[in-house]
């Protein structure tokens, strides 16, 4: 039995137009999990229905196999940290973090504690007697994270919490989030629209869409494996052409062109895709390349450390990137592959 589950939830708002279609989703013990998708998929609903701020049409909500659906916000015993700090300017760090402490009318042992634990575990000890408006944004926000955990939740709850600090601060703060996750083996849900941020802290990730959930997994499944088209395209899949199957295994383009296909090998399912760097420029007389298409290059990209190719094709355009030991010009003509164990069929 999972710690945390929804089942069936539904949400809808003007009781026409489902937020959530019946949605199920289930969460172990200490694990971290994280709600990807782009605005309006429906992670945020998700996340309140779970926080006790929207009460679901249909469905239930369990945590510990005890029923939650209809128990409101501060009787949940859960940790939030959101977007947006929310610390009281007018208290100290070390009086922040001991506010839900105080709610709760513990021992002031108790709480002076508790308080300098998590303030050693977080990083804050030397802040404890600074206010907010003397901390750096990185600091705030181990201070709102400091001030959620420090009641022992039964769930932490975070719904971007990075979205505020700039590019090298999230990097640092993803990290520290995990290690005192892990640390404390506290079971979270972390929200994101932030691919790179979610993969890097989550142990699996629901991604969703429309308000359902597409795929359901690790990290490095969905990354390597996307099981529709939709989470192909939001983790970064980028050439997409249609196949129709043949026999097991075997695939035939638009124009005739044979494919082989190696990996999720599903009947039914007829687009492939493959990413950029997957692709191949060859030689027209490479021995060991699969599934070759000849084309035209149109664009060229400069990336850095490799150029951008869009290349024209029988089968459409394909985004090509291939180091910078051979540069190709605009109108050359080129051979591609396309490796039989990197195509995908979603």
């Amino acid at each position: 039995m999972s710690y945390v589950e929804l089942k069936d939830i539904r949400v809808s708002y003007d009781n026409t137009t489902d937020i959530l279609k019946d949605l199920n989703l289930s969460i172990e013990k200490g694990e971290l999990v994280s709600l990807l998708g782009p605005s309006g998929c429906g992670k945020t609903t998700t996340l309140r229905v779970i926080a006790g701020l929207i009460e679901p049409n249909d469905g239930e909500f369990l945590v510990d196999q005890k029923e939650l659906t209809k128990v409101p916000v501060h009787k949940r015993d859960f940790g939030m940290v959101f977007q947006s700090y929310a610390l009281f300017p007018h208290l100290t760090i070390m009086e922040n973090v001991a506010f839900g402490l105080k709610l709760r009318k513990e021992k002031k042992s108790t709480i002076e504690k508790k308080v300098k634990d998590i303030l050693a575990i977080t990083g804050l000890e030397a802040l404890a007697d600074r206010y907010p408006k003397q901390l750096s944004g990185g600091q705030r926000q181990r201070v709102a994270l400091a001030r959620a955990l420090v009641i022992e939740p039964k769930l932490l709850l975070l719904d971007e919490p990075l979205s505020n600090l700039d590019a090298k601060l999230r990097v640092a703060m993803r990290i520290e989030i995990k290690r005192i996750q892990s640390q404390l083996g506290i079971t979270s849900v972390f929200v994101t629209h932030d691919q790179e941020e979610c993969f890097s802290i989550s142990d699996r990730v629901a991604v969703m869409n429309k308000g359902v959930i597409e795929q359901f997994d690790t990290p490095e499944e969905i990354y390597k494996n996307p099981k529709t088209e939709f989470v192909a395209r939001f983790i970064g899949f980028e050439n997409f052409f249609e196949l129709t199957p043949i026999e097991d295994g075997k695939y035939k383009a638009v124009d005739g062109t044979a494919f082989l296909c190696t990996r999720n090998r599903e009947t039914g399912k007829q687009t492939g895709t493959i990413r950029p760097d997957d692709i191949d420029i060859v030689a027209s007389t490479e021995a060991n390349a699969t599934n070759i298409v000849s084309g035209v290059v149109k664009v060229r990209t400069f990336l850095g450390k490799a150029y951008q190719y869009e290349v024209e094709t029988p089968i459409g355009s394909l985004l090509v990137n291939e180091a910078d030991d051979e540069v190709y010009q605009v109108g050359d003509a080129v051979t591609l592959s396309i490796p039989a164990q990197k195509l995908i069929i979603v």
